[in-house]
């Protein structure tokens, strides 16, 4: 009988995970290091991958590269096949955690997140960076999986793709209603649109042996304001966000055996706050 522990070793897989240079992105290479996975990060050259991948190399005692590229570009991220496949052989598990994640801020003039006046260049680059992005990596390392016959795709989403953004937590005092900041639209967009294409490639290789999951996380406290952070904390039933690598068991489990009987679902790890 396999021991339950046995069932989240990751020894031997290849593990692609976008974005890989981030705050989150190095969390989620960290969970799966620590578990014997070899990890490529892929992000912008100005993120440095390769420093972020020498630091989780060097900790986990894995192997670890980090590639610069443009995931929006297909013969960027087919290039990245190639080289992933040269060096080590095989890609066993992807994660599309690449998302421009545009601030909310307020302005004297044209608030540029407002609905009303946001930009269509703003909509296009984080749309293509956020959702077309990972729709090239699906489809370029999940093919790989699937001529394989086993694979694992996970989608970062959000909770924001479950409930809508609760736009009075950036009010401000002393502003003219039309001069509020607020959440962006794209924000939504790309995490909702991550969850449809999720469930599109759940089923598409479902006979190929490749599963595709999501994980809608709540917010992660990076030094928020406390004006901020005291009305968010009320709208969660545990009362805080999350602390940055707690969302490290969530992503082991998903990119490995212990969830082999799951495909197609957005599993919501958010303290609690989409329950009201």
């Amino acid at each position: 009988m396999t021991k339950a522990l046995d069932l989240f070793d990751l020894q031997g897989r290849v593990a692609v995970i976008t974005g890989g240079a981030g705050l989150l992105g190095t969390q989620h290479a960290e969970a799966l290091a620590s578990a014997g996975a070899t990890v490529v990060l892929l992000d912008l050259e100005r993120a440095n991958p390769g420093r972020a991948a020498e630091r989780i190399a060097e900790k986990h005692k894995v192997p670890a590269i980090g590639l610069s590229t443009d995931i929006t570009d297909p013969s960027s991220v087919e290039g990245m096949r190639s080289v992933v496949l040269e060096k080590f052989g095989r890609v066993d598990i992807l994660i599309n955690n690449a998302a421009n994640n545009p601030k909310v801020e307020a302005a004297n003039d044209r608030p540029w997140s407002r609905l009303e006046n946001f930009p269509v260049s703003v909509w296009e680059d984080d749309i293509r960076v956020g959702l077309t992005g990972a729709f090239l990596c699906s489809r370029t390392f999940g093919s790989e999986m699937a001529k394989r016959g086993k694979g694992v795709i996970l989608n970062i989403a959000s909770d924001l793709a479950v409930i809508a953004p609760d736009q009075r937590l950036y009010r401000q005092e002393g502003l003219a209603e039309g001069q509020q900041p607020v959440k962006p639209v794209t924000y939504s967009i790309v995490k909702s649109g991550l969850i449809g294409l999720t469930h599109y490639l759940a089923t598409y290789w479902a006979d190929q042996g490749v599963r595709v999951n999501a994980i809608s996380p709540g917010g992660v406290f990076n030094q928020q304001p406390e004006a901020f952070l005291k009305k968010l904390h009320q709208l969660i039933p545990m009362g805080r966000m999350a602390r940055f690598d707690e969302y490290q068991g969530a992503i082991l489990f998903l990119c490995s055996d212990a969830s082999s009987y799951m495909t197609g679902a957005n599993l919501i790890v958010d303290g609690g706050r989409t329950c009201w």
